[in-house]
C-alpha cells in the first residue's frame, strides 16, 4: 500500500479547523500529516501554500498554537513539522527538538536547510528519537545522493522537479529513484505538483506522494464554508489514495 502525505497550514483558517481538517484526513486515507509552520518567505513553497502563510500569520498565528494542534494530532496519525529553518532556530532547536518528542511527533521537514548543514541537527534529533526528513532533487549526483542517505530515516523527500510547489511540472523520475534504492531501503515518497491528476504517475516506482497545494487551494476558496472545505479535502485525498494504489 504506498503511503500518502498531506500537507496543511497549521493555523489557517484557526486551529480548530486544523485540528479537525488533520483527523477528517486521517480517517480518509492519508497515513501521515506535514503542519506546516506558517511563515513569512517560504522559499520552497509556491503561491498557494505562500497565501495561506500569509494568512495564518495575519490571523496571529503563534507557536504555541503549533504545539496544541500536535498535542491533539499527533496521538492518532504520524505528525512531522514542516518549516523553515529559521522556525526552528528562533526558537531553539534543542527546545524545538525536545518539545516535538513531548507531543509525540515524528520529525522536521526543513526544505531551506543544506545537507551539510543539516547533519549537526540531525544529530540532535538523533537524542530525540526524532527525524531529520532527507531531501533528494533529479539534480543531485550520485555522490552526492549517496552522502544524504548514508542515514536516511523515515522517509526520503524526493523532490520532483527543480522549482517551487505547486508548479505541475513533469519531470522523469525513474533513473533518480533506481539511484535512491540503491543507497537506501528508507521508503521515498515524491513531492512538488503532485495532484489528483499527477499522483498516479509520479507514484510510479515510488513508496508514496506528498500532497500540498492542492489541498490548500481548497482551503483558500472564500466560496466554501469550514465544512465544505474539510468535505472536499479529505474527497480529494480519497481520489489521490485511490490512485496512488490502483
Amino acid at each position: 500500500m504506498k503511503t500518502l502525505v498531506a500537507y496543511i497550514t497549521a493555523g489557517f483558517p484557526d486551529i480548530a479547523f486544523t485540528k479537525d481538517l488533520a483527523l477528517g484526513l486521517a480517517d480518509a486515507g492519508a497515513d501521515k500529516i506535514e503542519l506546516g509552520i506558517p511563515f513569512s518567505d517560504p522559499v520552497a513553497d509556491g503561491p498557494v501554500i505562500e497565501v495561506a502563510n500569509l494568512k495564518a500569520l495575519q490571523a496571529g498565528f503563534k507557536l504555541e498554537q503549533l504545539f496544541d494542534i500536535a498535542s491533539h494530532i499527533a496521538p492518532q496519525i504520524d505528525t512531522y513539522w514542516m518549516g523553515y529553518f529559521n522556525s526552528f532556530y528562533h526558537r531553539g532547536f534543542e527546545s524545538f527538538a525536545k518539545k516535538a518528542q513531548e507531543l509525540g511527533v515524528k520529525g522536521f521537514i526543513v526544505p531551506d536547510m543544506p545537507f551539510e548543514e543539516s547533519i549537526q541537527y540531525a544529530k540532535i534529533l538523533d537524542q530525540t528519537a526524532l527525524s531529520l526528513v532527507s531531501f533528494v532533487a533529479p539534480t543531485d549526483d550520485e555522490a552526492r545522493i549517496k552522502r544524504i542517505l548514508k542515514n536516511a530515516k523515515d522517509f526520503v523527500y524526493l523532490v520532483a522537479y527543480a522549482g517551487i510547489t505547486g508548479s505541475g511540472v513533469s519531470e522523469d523520475l525513474q533513473d533518480i529513484l533506481t539511484q535512491i534504492r540503491l543507497q537506501t531501503k528508507t521508503p521515498v515518497f515524491v513531492g512538488f505538483g503532485v495532484d489528483e491528476k499527477t499522483a498516479k504517475q509520479k507514484a510510479q516506482g515510488a513508496d508514496g506522494v506528498i500532497v500540498g497545494s492542492a489541498f490548500v487551494k481548497v482551503l483558500l476558496d472564500e466560496s466554501l464554508n469550514g465544512t465544505q472545505k474539510i468535505e472536499k479535502i479529505t474527497s480529494l485525498a480519497r481520489t489521490i489514495k485511490e490512485s496512488i494504489n490502483s
